[in-house]
């Protein structure tokens, strides 16, 4: 029986391995594409400490693989089926095998939702980003927008004016679902320019983003930059969750020791309700919820 099943490699997978295995637990990892999550797939990273040479994520996740293979952690590339967790022994089925464990880690991670406009995926990485904590200083000087009403993009927008020469915050409809008093913090910053109603249309540029297509109430409007940063929210990958598990608005609900509401059942990373979704988090989420495991 394993000690520790964790599904997911993303970081905060491999940093829930790394503290278990350390601690004499036998760990193993249940990945279904590849090691390092959507965090490999993020083009440059610039805010995970120690790493002052902006790797690209793939380079920072694979990093942190190398460091978790030096201990005995398996790796089983395969996608999970199916999982149990009631109960004190948990099982995780594959398409070719079935697993028991006594603790299982969730660390499946969350997709930012799209907003579905022509070339949008060619243009993710080069112009194109769904997080503003993460890319906002690719863009110090230069002209962005932000897309979405929520208390996300509000939030990026106040993130973004001290380091962009201008920012454009597109919502489609006029009123915000953001809490008013960050509504009337945006609306004071002389560099912000809130354009309401007016959805995405079209996004422009070859090698990187250039401009954004507008439609408004007014007609099309292009307008001109170099960095759109999508706040319309995002999708926690919780398909293979049971009901039991507690969640909200699909986030599963942990307490600050990461464990869920069934014993012996843990969540981490973005699949988890919390406020900062970023690779540094993720991975303190991991070690947070590995010590638990170990006093189980």
């Amino acid at each position: 029986m394993i000690d520790v099943a964790i599904i997911g490699s993303g970081p905060a997978g491999l940093g829930a391995a790394l503290y278990a295995a350390r601690s004499g637990l036998t760990v193993t990892i249940f990945e279904k594409q590849f090691i390092g999550g959507q965090a490999a797939v993020t083009n440059e990273v610039d805010n995970y400490l120690g790493f002052a040479d902006t790797p690209s994520g793939a380079e920072l996740t694979e990093k942190m693989r190398e460091h978790v293979s030096k201990f005995p952690v398996t790796f089983k590339l395969s996608a999970v089926k199916r999982l149990e967790l009631d109960g004190a022994v948990k099982k995780i089925y594959t398409s070719k095998a079935e697993f028991e464990a006594k603790n299982v880690i969730l660390a499946m991670g969350a997709s930012p939702r799209p907003l579905g406009a022509a070339d949008e995926e060619r243009l993710r990485g080069r112009g194109v980003s769904y997080c503003a904590t993460c890319d906002g200083m690719f863009f110090k000087g230069k002209c962005v927008a932000v897309v979405g009403g929520g208390d996300t993009a509000v939030h990026d927008a106040l993130y973004l004016s001290p380091l962009c020469e201008k920012v454009y915050l597109i919502h489609r409809r006029d009123e915000f679902r953001a809490a008013k008093m960050n509504v009337d913090r945006v609306r004071a910053l002389p560099n912000v320019e809130i354009v309401t109603p007016a959805t995405v249309k079209e996004l422009k540029g070859d090698a990187s983003l250039s401009s954004v297509v507008l439609n408004t109430s007014d007609g099309e409007r292009e307008i001109a930059v170099s960095g759109l940063f999508v706040a319309v929210g995002t999708i926690p990958q919780t398909e293979l969750v049971p009901p039991s598990v507690t969640t909200e608005n699909g986030f599963i609900i942990t307490d600050e020791n990461m464990r869920t509401n069934i014993d012996g059942v843990y969540a981490v990373g973005d699949i988890r309700k919390k406020s900062l979704r970023q690779i540094i988090t993720a991975v303190a989420d991991g070690a947070v919820a590995a010590q638990s495991c170990t006093m189980s």
